[in-house]
């Protein structure tokens, strides 16, 4: 209890975040309410009041105790269930799947198919992820066994306290643990509840050199054996105390090395001395010869301690006589009794075809190592002499003599020239030649013929179209050689080159012009000599150049190509008062351009917006003109005073006009008025009201003096504005009237009104 509290005082020692830490340590404090289970050194809990994800029901295993259970055996899985106490949502036990593998987290080992206890129909991954195992504890059906769960669900943990220690099976076996105790499996080589004795082997004999690591003669021991110079092993060198109790093998023995055996040679005797046994370390053998014979090689050999003889076995030869060779042109036929031209060895010659023998058949080896004569010789057979054939070469090889057997002679012709029968002849066994001699023919060309539109003029020096035969071409007026001029007949039979061609001379490839066709008459071949071509444009060109163009025997035209070049209409010139925009397709002012003219501001398009050139070289109206805006006249009536400038013209844009009234009226409404770009007057024309003093006398004679106060006041207010007025309406007459007042156009004033005839 006073471990769960410690811990619970620093809760992030569980490893886990702060919320897992709580649920943990209150687990931990009302751990008093758990059962607990111990047999001897091996102890399992569980709790029976909350339940806990996988997760966290590990963590708090691993926190107090071991882990979580880990199954090893179905009487562990028996007693589990005996007694714990069922519980609904069962208990938490120590396997998870872990990269698709069912793994025992407290070994990290995979769990074996021996040793599964699934539940019938599990695993089955019912709802994906159920990586985690329950155990069911007194169930009414599957009790004992296991069922895949999701790791997040709520269950009781089921832990355990391991009794097997880092010492445990004196470190030589693996520490299993069981119910209320622990085993151990011993490692090979050891045995004991503890794993704490050792296999032993039997005792070796004195002489091998042993390491023990673990005991003498015990499990891991080594030994290795040795033989003294002249003795090896028979058996493996080093053996090696096994876990059964057994060597690798049984003991080595030292034997004596042996010698390869040795046996008498033919015509001789064999003596040996043996210390070890038949040809073995240090055995000694002696070789003697018949009477006849002489000993090549050592008289006596000896046998090392490497198993080798001192030397090669001796042989018994017979004498020998001067070793014969084979005849120049015959064969040496011998008979060898005791090898060759040994003692009774006897020889006879022959000669091939075509030689003689002269001298003794059969010559025969003495005991004195001498021939009963001297060796015969063989000479060739003649033929008759041959002589050169004419224009050709005679070549022979004499292997035995001018002319003679086997003489062959080769035939050969100058060149240009072919041999007319065999290229060789040899001189037979008869003394004949196999053929007549041949003689030289000059090389045949193929027959030439005139090319089509040409000539041909051949010279032959050794016949029609033979070697060193020339041909010269030429072709008609017109027409030009296409390959060599002259051909020559080689040595091979063959012309120096093809027959020539004789081709219509050509004129360059002429082209459609741009914007018109090309027909052309070819009587030769295309663009050739005597080909005509005539030229023509689409509608809204014209030609320029010649009609027709002729290709002439030297290769040329008779003239350049035409050009199509777009018709021409006159040049427009932008109007008075306005402008030019021209999009031309084919040059200035040429087929298919089109003008667009427009007017400045105050002035007006007179004839059509946009004009065209046609295909006959004029446009398709009159140029348009710009003509000023013009305003309705205005005429002036009394008591209205009027005075207009007129910069463009007689009321027209820019025309402005001022007014006044006579003596006794005053204005009412603009003092002037502008025509605007529009052709509307900038205002309404004013009118001119009698002035109201006259009513005013009459008002004072009834008002008194008070009145009269009253209006001059008001009289001299409405002075004021009207002189202010005026004043503006003099300074804005001069901002409009000064930009035209070179014109020299004045003003009148007169009685105005508009003119609605206008």
């Amino acid at each position: 209890m006073g471990s769960a509290v410690g811990l619970c005082s620093s809760p992030r020692a569980w490893g886990c975040d702060w919320n897992i830490a709580r649920l943990l340590c209150f687990a931990a404090i009302s751990w008093v309410l758990m059962t607990q289970m111990e047999v001897g050194a091996w102890t399992y809990h569980y709790g029976d009041k909350s339940d806990y994800s996988w997760e966290v029901a590990r963590n708090f295993c691993r926190s107090f105790y071991t882990d979580l259970v880990a199954i090893q055996n179905q009487r562990e899985i028996a007693y589990l269930n005996s007694v714990l106490p069922h519980h609904r949502t069962y208990y938490w036990i120590g396997i998870r799947k872990i990269n698709n593998v069912w793994t025992w987290v407290g070994t990290s080992k995979a769990l074996t198919k021996e040793a599964e206890n699934w539940a019938s129909r599990e695993p089955n991954n019912k709802g994906r992820n159920q990586d985690c195992v329950e155990m069911y504890i007194k169930r009414d059906n599957d009790a004992g066994r296991w069922n895949d769960e999701r790791c997040q669900k709520k269950k009781r943990a089921l832990c355990y306290q391991a009794s097997c220690q880092s010492s445990s099976c004196s470190q030589r076996g693996d520490c299993v643990e069981t119910i209320g105790n622990y085993t151990c499996d011993c490692y090979p080589g050891f045995y004991g509840l503890e794993c704490e004795h050792v296999v032993r082997c039997k005792n070796l004999d004195p002489g091998p050199d042993c390491s023990h690591p673990l005991g003498e003669y015990s499990y891991n021991s080594t030994c290795k054996f040795l033989c003294q110079e002249g003795f090896e092993l028979q058996g493996l060198d080093t053996l090696q105390c096994l876990e059964s109790g057994n060597w690798t093998a049984e003991a080595p023995e030292c034997a004596a090395v042996k010698c390869p055996a040795l046996a008498a040679p033919g015509r001789g005797g064999l003596n040996c001395t043996h210390w070890h046994g038949d040809f073995t370390y240090n055995s000694s053998c002696a070789f003697s010869c018949e009477t006849g014979f002489v000993r090549n090689g050592s008289e006596t050999l000896e046998c090392t301690a490497l198993g080798q003889w001192t030397g090669l076995p001796p042989l018994c030869e017979a004498i020998k006589c001067p070793m014969l060779d084979s005849l120049s042109r015959g064969q040496l036929n011998c008979s060898h009794w005791h090898g060759d031209f040994m003692y009774n060895s006897t020889c006879s010659f022959s000669c091939e075809t075509g030689f003689v023998r002269i001298g003794s058949e059969t010559l025969e080896c003495t005991a004195l190592g001498q021939w009963t004569g001297s060796p015969p010789l063989c000479e060739a057979l003649k033929c008759p002499v041959l002589a050169t054939p004419g224009r050709g070469q005679l070549n022979c090889t004499n292997w035995h003599g001018d002319f003679t057997y086997n003489s062959t002679c080769a035939f050969s012709c100058e060149t240009g020239f072919v041999r007319n029968g065999s290229e060789t002849l040899e001189c037979t066994a008869l003394g004949q030649w196999t053929g007549h001699p041949p003689h030289c023919e000059a090389v045949k060309c193929p027959v030439l013929d005139s090319p089509d539109r040409g000539q041909l003029n051949c010279t032959h020096r050794h016949g029609d179209f033979t070697y060193n035969s020339t041909c010269a071409f030429s072709c008609e007026t017109g027409f030009v050689r296409n390959g060599s001029e002259t051909l020559e007949c080689t040595a091979l039979g063959q012309w120096t080159g093809h027959p020539p061609r004789c081709e219509a001379v050509k004129c360059p490839v002429l082209d459609s012009p741009d914007r018109g066709q090309l027909n052309c008459t070819h009587r030769h071949g295309d663009f050739t000599y005597n080909s005509t071509c005539a030229f023509s444009c689409e509608m809204g060109f014209v030609r320029n150049g010649s009609e027709t163009l002729e290709c002439t025997a030297l290769g040329q035209w008779t003239g350049h190509p035409p050009r199509c070049e777009a018709v021409k209409c006159p040049v427009l010139d932008s109007p008075d008062r306005g402008q030019l925009n021209c999009t031309h397709r084919h040059g200035d002012f040429t087929y298919n351009s089109t003008c667009a003219f427009s007017c400045e501001t105050g002035f007006v398009r007179n004839g059509s917006e946009t004009l065209e050139c046609t295909a006959l070289g004029q446009w398709t109206e009159h140029p348009p003109r710009c003509e000023v805006m013009r305003c309705p006249k205005l005429r002036g009536l009394e008591p209205i005073l009027m005075n207009c400038s007129h910069p463009l013209g007689s009321f027209s844009y820019g025309s402005v006009c001022r007014f006044r009234c006579t003596q006794g009226y005053f204005l009412n409404g603009t003092s002037r008025v502008r025509c605007q770009p529009d052709a509307h007057w900038s205002d309404k024309m004013p009118t001119c009201q009698e002035e109201a003093a006259p009513y005013f006398k009459q008002v004072l004679l009834y008002m008194g003096g008070g009145a009269v106060a009253l209006v001059a006041l008001l009289l001299t207010g409405m002075l004021i504005a009207l002189l202010i007025k005026r004043l503006s309406d003099k300074e804005e007459e001069k901002t409009l009237l000064n930009p035209t007042s070179d014109l020299g156009v004045t003003g009148v004033f007169t009685n105005a009104t508009f003119d609605s005839n206008l």
